[in-house]
């Protein structure tokens, strides 16, 4: 427990962060999910529009800090990468 004022003002902080960031971590999962049930589909149209939602949410996230920009960059690098080899077959 937080002892003076200060702590408790970092405590506080830290909560709204924590929330913030877990919202924004969530609705990366979920575009990512969406993205990969979107490649398994062979639809190319909702392939392309999940893939592109996923890389806005991905970079959204990473420019927020919630997310590193490595992390980022590579989960965006690997949908686009799946998201090709389905339009080539």
């Amino acid at each position: 427990m937080a002892n003076t004022k200060s702590a408790e003002k970092r405590n506080r902080q830290a909560q709204k962060r924590r929330a913030r960031n877990t919202t924004v971590r969530t609705t990366v999962k979920v575009a990512v999910k969406k993205a990969r049930e979107a490649l398994t589909t062979k639809d190319a149209g909702k392939t392309t529009d999940a893939v592109k939602e996923a890389t806005r949410t991905l970079a959204k996230a990473a420019s927020k800090g919630v997310i590193h920009p490595r992390n980022a960059a590579r989960r965006i690098a690997r949908l686009a990468k799946a998201a090709n080899a389905g339009k080539a077959k």
